[in-house]
């Protein structure tokens, strides 16, 4: 299929999650990214996790599919340079003039700046908090309360999550900023100024919960609950084989499916009856999830987590394994990795002269039925003087003058 943004062209000048994540996101829906970067990369150029020659998985995996150009932002010809490529009109205006940054302190990059080069911009600025101030998805979070209710329910301590998720929910809001601003322009023939900050995105996410009101009533905060799911049953349990499985039952169907495939039934009623309670409501069951986690306990206990699967399937119980990022990642591989672009899921190989055989991500929406995929590897500042002469109309002794005098890379 024609992927929805063939044709548009972005500019980014950012670093870390969030606003990269929102340009992969767009590149992967067809965009043409243009990633203006330091001579010698940003602050994440060599971020975590690495391979064993020290090259950054992380920056060659959500920046790839991109052209990036590496210019010396720190000379006045260099900033020039990035103004005219953010503000450029090329063949179709409309699909054109759209800037995604996160930088600080850069002020040839303000809005008022590139607007008086260009007033039908359409500008999004992903910030750490409203007021312009830094943050990170680790201090952040810390700011929401979510550490506090976090990990083992006998710990005292606040317990951070691994997964950067308020950076990948900003980053599709700045997605979402930039499809809106095309609206907006294409309809009214004016740009857009979007400023995100990843601390609003994290509080509103969690104020949106209802968790602020929650701690608010007569019963006040909420406590650790270790790994059982709030306001239901849901827990993990251990096989005879020391693996772990996580069970849930959210619904009534889910509940019953679980009682009847564990045989269950008759203990079950006994257990209401003594208490006077019906374990069908969701409350019910949460007050008692303690209680049900022993009762289920020695039915996981004493099966491998393969006679687990097998007695659960088709059995309408919601459940799964845990797995670790390893056992991922070696499926994923056993189908992906070794053949460019191959995978028919969410996970795909992509072959890099620089990082080797990698597992990517297709973009999770489905069109049509299809996951969109198909990105190259990313190089740091590769398609500098190709970007230069075709945006810009830069000749090779433009491009040769700029090199020579340290502005461009060689």
């Amino acid at each position: 299929m024609t992927q929805p943004l063939s044709g548009f062209t972005v500019v980014e000048n950012d670093s870390f999650v969030a606003a990269p994540s929102a340009c992969l996101a767009l590149s992967q829906m067809g965009a043409e990214i243009i990633k203006i970067d330091p001579l010698k990369g940003g602050p994440d150029i060599d971020r975590w996790p690495i391979t064993a020659e020290g090259r950054s998985i992380y920056w060659g995996t959500l920046n790839r599919g991109k052209r990036s150009v590496a210019i010396d932002l720190r000379s006045d010809e260099g900033r020039e340079l990035a103004q005219a490529l953010i503000t450029a009109t090329g063949d179709e205006p409309a699909k054109t003039g759209i800037f995604m940054t996160n930088n600080v302190g850069r002020s040839f990059l303000a809005d008022d700046v590139l607007r008086a080069k260009r007033d039908d911009l359409i500008h999004v600025k992903v910030q750490g908090s409203a007021d312009g101030g830094p943050g990170v998805d680790y201090t952040v979070n810390a700011e929401t309360g979510i550490p506090g209710i976090t990990g083992p329910a006998e710990s005292p301590r606040p317990a951070n999550h691994a997964l950067p998720a308020w950076d990948l929910l900003c980053g599709q809001a700045a997605v979402t900023a930039v499809v809106s601003g095309l609206l907006q322009r294409s309809t009214t023939g004016q740009g857009t100024y979007a400023e995100i900050a990843l601390q609003d995105i994290a509080l509103s996410a969690v104020a949106n919960l209802g968790w602020y009101t929650e701690a608010l009533q007569p019963a006040g905060e909420r406590t650790k609950h270790g790994n059982h799911i709030f306001g239901t049953f849901g827990t993990d349990f251990t096989t005879s084989d020391d693996r772990s499985v996580m069970i849930t039952a959210i619904t009534r169907r889910q509940w019953q499916a679980l009682v009847d495939s564990t045989g269950m039934t008759a203990v079950v009623e006994a257990l209401q009856s003594a208490l006077g309670i019906d374990l069908s409501q969701e409350e019910a069951r949460y007050a008692q999830r303690e209680t049900l986690e022993a009762l289920f306990k020695p039915w996981f206990a004493a099966r491998t987590l393969d006679q687990v699967s097998a007695e659960l399937a088709g059995s309408g119980v919601l459940w799964a394994p845990y797995r670790s990022i390893g056992e991922v990642a070696r499926e994923a591989a056993g189908t992906s990795a070794g053949s460019d672009g191959a995978g028919t899921g969410a996970i795909r190989g992509l072959a890099s002269e620089q990082l080797g055989d990698m597992l990517v991500g297709a973009n999770p929406i489905r069109f049509d039925g299809e996951y969109l995929s198909g990105e190259k590897p990313t190089v740091l500042g590769e398609a500098t003087h190709e970007v230069l002469s075709e945006k810009l109309g830069l000749s090779q002794t433009d491009l040769g003058r700029l090199s020579d005098s340290g502005v461009l890379n060689s």
